[in-house]
């Protein structure tokens, strides 16, 4: 059974930065497509960035693209989400997601693995 475990949420002022990381336990770590995603209080799941298996390709939803970029560690079957510029409105719990074919990236049912989630708390 693969887990995903996320770490590094915190409490930043707006205009700060974090970084998130999402260790992998399973063994095809370097095969899969990962993604971020994200939860606000009352609102749904929504994607926000995803980074093919290669490394070489990432995406990003319009509301994070020049502020956040996700990133890939294969060897510590880890991968990240730095977070700049921090604003009101990232505030959420934050969850990291493996791939499976099907679906774009953007929608959650292609992911088959989830994390726990890690709180980011932004603050004025």
């Amino acid at each position: 059974q693969v887990q995903l475990v996320e770490s590094g949420g915190g409490l930043v002022q707006a205009g700060g930065s974090l970084r998130l990381s999402c260790a992998h336990s399973g063994r095809n770590f370097s095969s899969l497509a990962m993604g971020w995603f994200r939860q606000a209080p009352g609102k749904e799941r929504e994607w926000v960035a995803t980074i093919n298996w290669s490394g070489g390709r990432t995406y990003y939803t319009d509301a994070v693209k020049g502020r956040f970029t996700i990133s890939r560690d294969d060897p510590k079957n880890t991968v990240y989400l730095q977070m700049n510029s921090l604003k009101l409105e990232d505030r959420a719990v934050y969850y990291c997601a493996a791939h499976c074919s099907g679906y774009e990236f953007d929608h959650p049912d292609g992911y088959n693995y989830w994390g726990q989630g890690t709180q980011l708390t932004v603050s004025s």
